[in-house]
Order: C-alpha cells, then structure tokens, then sequence
C-alpha cells in the first residue's frame, strides 16, 4: 500500500485554516504560531519553517483537497517509494 509524504511550508502558510477544515485527521492550527501542521500521529518532522508528515493511502483524497483549497499553496505531496 503506497505512502504520501506531506510537506507544509510554514512560512508561506498564512493560517487561513482551511487545510484543517477540509482534511482534519491530518491537519491542524498551531496553536502557538497559528500555521498550518501535520498532526501528532503522523507528523515526521515540526520545525518553523515546515511540517512534515507521512500519511497513509486512505487519506491521499482527503490531504490532496486540502493541498487543492490551500490559498498560498503551501502544501505538497508526494509518493513514498518503497
């Protein structure tokens, strides 16, 4: 089963909070700087400049629509190469 790695750019996240809104089982606010991160259960790599994650198959759709609705773009995605 494939793996995607979720890469947030911070810095270009303006904390608009749709990314959350629409894919909520991998993203959420941070509460500290108001900027878009992978959460706790799948995130890889926090810093202030990104957030890294590594999602499941199952929940390519849902972070896809969320990369899609992200106004900056700040979210990419891709396969993990076993």
């Amino acid at each position: 089963m494939a793996k995607y790695r979720v890469v947030v750019d911070r810095q270009t996240c303006i904390g608009c909070g749709v990314a959350p809104a629409v894919c909520s089982d991998v993203f959420i606010l941070d509460e500290n700087t108001g900027k878009n991160m992978v959460v706790e259960k799948y995130a890889v790599e926090t810093t202030n400049e990104v957030s890294i994650g590594i999602v499941p198959e199952e929940l390519y759709e849902c972070v896809k629509k969320a990369a899609e609705a992200c106004p900056v773009g700040a979210i990419k995605i891709e396969e993990v190469k076993e």
